[in-house]
């Protein structure tokens, strides 16, 4: 129907009509700013106005209920119960509100509603990770295991994010290494390889070797620096035969060569055939300030090849590498060899290779000749034994900051052939620092 604006009548009727909505919209808007204001503000009474003014808002219900019930000065169970209600009622398609219900029911002790809030949520959400995990809590809590881990396995499937809390919660639970891995966690390296660096970090070894063995059974590529925070607790805790064993299991399942040195040798990797893996039971190494390193294309008197430290001339300092942790035996000898050569290294304080007990400092400090100016190949040797308490030799290449004032270290070095044999039947020698 067209409105003929030609009456002065008529166009009076259209300006009294725009101008009474235009009225209503700038009220509600003025209805809805105040109430979001009032409920920023997350005080009890601003909050209970501000849901006056918009009583058919769940979210500002469920925020009450929220402020009610964690409130630390003046908490109110009973009234977060109903804050809670009201915004299921309002919105019972909202499974945040079901689950904010469920968490005061549990609160009260009233286990069964609590429950049923939880199925509610799921209900209307069946696919989202975040009740899962929170409703696999519910159910820890209350000791249903077999129940809580089909939860949280449904949880971390969905939602990865959940995955290390799962982990925590679970054994902190129930501390059952193998119905955390059989259970809750899904069937993938990922999965296993967040539980082995969670045992790293509470320092629980025989945990993590469980979840080690069941990754292993996976047959899974593994990537090999995901290993490393749990083999540095196991160095820690000075277990050598395990830190042995998953060492060449972790360069298997990485689709690494790991075959034992042909030589016997006890330290990897000492011809430098490959690339440092920087951690683990391989050479580690650390920019220098003031230097750059490489592998030498030139081919050392034995070995594959060798690695070359060129200094600026800039700095004076401390070199501890590479380095690697060698597990060795208790009470056992050992032969070190290797070869090193140096042109126009400066100052007084040379290079030369290092061999200690980091876990038990003093126990063993072997050092070799220290090297400075130009010297060309060398062969250096040395006796090692290992006292009863060492079940780690720290071998890495040194060298200590000059105490002279013109103590700018410059040149290069290289090493190369490296290896650390056992030698004699392996007796204890009753006479070193720990023997029985």
């Amino acid at each position: 129907m067209e409105i003929p604006l030609g009456n002065p009548r008529h166009r009076a009727v259209i300006l009294l009509a725009v101008i009474a909505v235009a009225a209503i919209v700038i009220y509600e808007a003025a209805i809805l700013g105040l109430a979001d204001r009032r409920m920023s503000v997350e005080q009890l009474p601003d909050m209970r106005k501000a849901v006056a003014l918009t009583p058919g808002d769940g979210e500002a219900w469920d925020r009450l209920g929220r402020l009610q019930q964690w409130d630390f000065i003046d908490a109110n169970l009973p009234q977060a119960v109903e804050d809670f209600q009201r915004a299921v009622k309002i919105d019972p398609r909202s499974a945040h509100y079901w689950v904010d219900l469920a968490g005061a029911y549990e609160a009260q002790g009233d286990i069964e509603r609590a429950n049923q809030a939880f199925e509610q949520a799921q209900a209307v959400y069946p696919l989202s990770g975040e009740v899962d995990f929170e409703y696999g809590n519910f159910l820890l809590r209350e000791q249903r295991y077999s129940e809580a881990y089909e939860q949280l396995q449904r949880a971390v499937r969905a939602d990865p994010k959940t995955l290390p809390l799962a982990i925590s919660r679970t054994w902190r639970s129930s501390e059952d290494v193998n119905a955390l891995v059989d259970d809750v966690l899904p069937p993938t390296a990922e999965a296993y390889i967040e539980a082995l660096s969670f045992f790293g970090s509470i320092n629980n070894v025989d945990a993590g070797l469980v979840v080690w063995r069941k990754l292993i059974a996976l047959d899974q590529t593994v990537p090999l620096r995901q290993v490393f925070p749990f083999m540095e607790e196991i160095i820690r805790q000075d277990r050598a035969q395990d830190a042995k064993e998953m060492w060449y299991e972790a360069l298997a399942a990485a689709g690494l060569p790991h075959d034992p040195p042909a030589n016997h040798s006890v330290i990897w990797n000492g011809d430098f055939s490959a690339d440092f893996a920087n951690g683990g039971l391989g050479w580690r190494y650390r920019d220098i300030p003031g230097a750059a390193a490489t592998f030498d294309s030139e081919r050392p008197p034995s070995g594959a090849r060798a690695y070359r430290i060129d200094f600026g001339g800039g700095n004076n300092p401390s070199v501890t590498q590479p380095e690697q942790f060698v597990p060795v035996e208790p009470g056992r000898s050992y032969h070190f060899h290797a070869y090193i050569r140096t042109d126009q290294i400066s100052t007084e304080s040379g290079m030369r290779f290092s061999i200690s007990d980091l876990n038990h400092g003093g126990v063993v400090n072997v050092a070799t000749e220290s090297f400075t100016g130009s010297h060309d190949w060398t062969r250096l040797e040395a006796d090692v034994t290992v006292p009863a308490i060492t079940h780690f030799l720290l071998v890495q290449i040194f060298r200590s900051p000059s105490r002279l004032f013109d103590n700018q270290l410059s040149g290069t070095v290289w090493i190369a052939d490296i290896t650390l044999v056992p030698s004699g039947d392996g007796t204890p020698n009753p006479t070193e620092p720990g023997a029985p």
